[in-house]
């Protein structure tokens, strides 16, 4: 009965996007928020680590797939 539990909800988990794919996004936060702060534009490191969050999750969501 558990295992038919843990498929259901890793099944639910992929349909809601939330697996360890979704990581990716704030990592890039944060990521780019210290190259931000090293190069003294946080804006632009912001959106630049956001940027290649996004894009490491599509991939991975294009693999899983």
């Amino acid at each position: 009965m558990a295992k038919k539990q843990i498929k259901e909800s890793k099944k639910m988990e992929a349909k809601c996007g939330r697996g360890a794919g979704g990581l990716f996004i704030p990592a890039g936060i944060f990521i780019g928020m210290g190259v931000g702060f090293l190069i003294n534009n946080i804006p632009a490191g912001l959106f630049a680590g956001m940027g290649l969050g996004f894009l490491a999750f599509g991939i991975t969501s294009l693999i899983k797939k």
